[in-house]
């Protein structure tokens, strides 16, 4: 079987399309990697080649987002539905171990996955709650970032341990365009889940307690996720026995999900699926060879000023259900003012060989998720579709 493939243009919100030169190198290394007569997937996930892939990851992420020395990288199994049950224990085991108090979590509330990260924070016992829910400030819907003046003094009202926020929510299309400056000057923990735009643009990692993202929309496939973390929370953790956590109500978290656990194992505390950390350095190597991630973050706002462009373009034609000021750059989505036309748009654009476009089903219309390996040809050809179907059809 070729290796070949027509290159896709292919927007799908994740798993999400990769470069086509990192799967068939991947799929060569799957067969038999390095010349060891083993495939990746099948080496020990202790042996020296699984730790090297451990390693050559982690610095390659360091590379890229100029992580500094303060804090520690991991990977571990899973994606962010995982991450939100593990740092809700984790950041609060740390409060414990910081204070002796377990404090409240609170979460910043603009789409569906922030919501999803509170709602299991409470389904564990952990006591958590809203800072703010951005549907209370929009007529009941997602699409818009309250101001910090709406806000901000709320930080100030209680010991919270930590606070956690979505920079990019993909169902509904808001993104942060930067981390709020409340968050900054406050002295608690920022958490926060980059799932859908890590390796999208740069970012001041320094400013983060924890920074968690899923693989599988921009930097690999689903299974496993990257962790980036300040050592004094792990430090923190590993300071509150499990009597005290007991004592307080604290739920005890999974062994082979304790961060500190995970650190200590250099990520392989259980088995690591290699295979999966050995994409995602293929691709870190890929970006780095491309110009870092100033030069991806160039390539993503020309994507996104393209698609956005062509939308308001035909405003009479298009809605777009996202305040301006935080229009995600990963995650464009829009519905058509005409009614009926939905399964012609999506048909239509098939035949180009435009897919991925439906919007997700708790909110239907069109979603184009340009992450990284989405080329800026791929949008360019999308977004002349945008234009041709609401001249023809308007």
């Amino acid at each position: 079987m070729s290796l070949e493939r027509e290159e896709p243009s292919h927007f799908g919100a994740g798993p999400a399309q990769l470069p086509t030169n990192v799967l068939q190198q991947a799929a060569k290394d799957l067969v038999n990697y390095q010349g060891i007569g083993l495939g990746i997937g099948e080496i020990s996930h202790r042996s020296g080649d699984a730790t090297e892939v451990i390693e050559s990851a982690k610095a390659n992420l360091r590379n890229l987002m100029n992580i500094p020395d303060t804090h520690e990288v991991f990977f571990m199994q899973g994606g962010g539905t995982t991450g939100f049950s593990s740092l809700a224990t984790n950041l609060t085991a740390a409060h414990v171990g910081k204070t002796g108090s377990k404090g409240t979590a609170g979460y910043l509330i603009t789409g569906s996955w922030s919501a999803k990260s509170l709602e299991e924070a409470q389904r564990l016992g952990i006591d958590s709650e809203a800072i703010f829910n951005a549907k209370d400030f929009n007529n009941g819907k997602f699409g818009s970032i309250p101001a910090e003046s709406e806000w901000a003094a709320k930080l100030k009202s209680k010991d919270y341990s930590y606070i956690y926020l979505c920079e990019n929510e993909t169902v509904h299309g808001v993104e942060w365009p930067q981390l709020p400056r409340a968050l900054i000057d406050s002295d608690v923990e920022i958490v926060a889940d980059l799932s859908s735009d890590i390796l999208s643009r740069e970012i001041d990692v320094s400013q983060y307690g924890v920074i968690m993202a899923g693989a599988q929309k921009n930097i690999g496939l689903a299974g496993l996720t990257i962790y980036i973390i300040k050592k004094s929370i792990l430090e923190n953790i590993s300071s509150a026995s499990l009597d005290k956590l007991r004592q307080l109500g604290v739920p005890i978290t999974p062994i082979a999900f304790e961060y500190p656990t995970v650190v200590k194992n250099n990520s392989a505390y259980n088995t690591i699926p290699i295979f999966t950390l050995h994409i995602i350095d293929l691709v870190l190597r890929q970006i780095i060879a491309k110009g870092g991630v100033a030069a991806q973050q160039k390539e993503n706002e020309l994507k996104a000023e393209l698609l956005y462009t062509a939308l308001d373009k035909y405003s009479d034609f298009y809605a777009v259900p996202v305040a301006e000021e935080c229009r995600s750059k990963m995650n464009v989505v829009f519905t058509l003012k005409k009614e009926g036309l939905d399964k012609k748009f999506l048909d239509e654009a098939a035949a180009l060989k435009l897919t991925g476009l439906k919007g997700h089903r708790s909110v239907g219309g069109f979603r184009a998720s340009i992450y990284n390996a989405v080329s800026v040809e791929s949008t360019k050809t999308l977004a002349q579709f945008i234009e041709d179907f609401a001249s023809k059809n308007a």
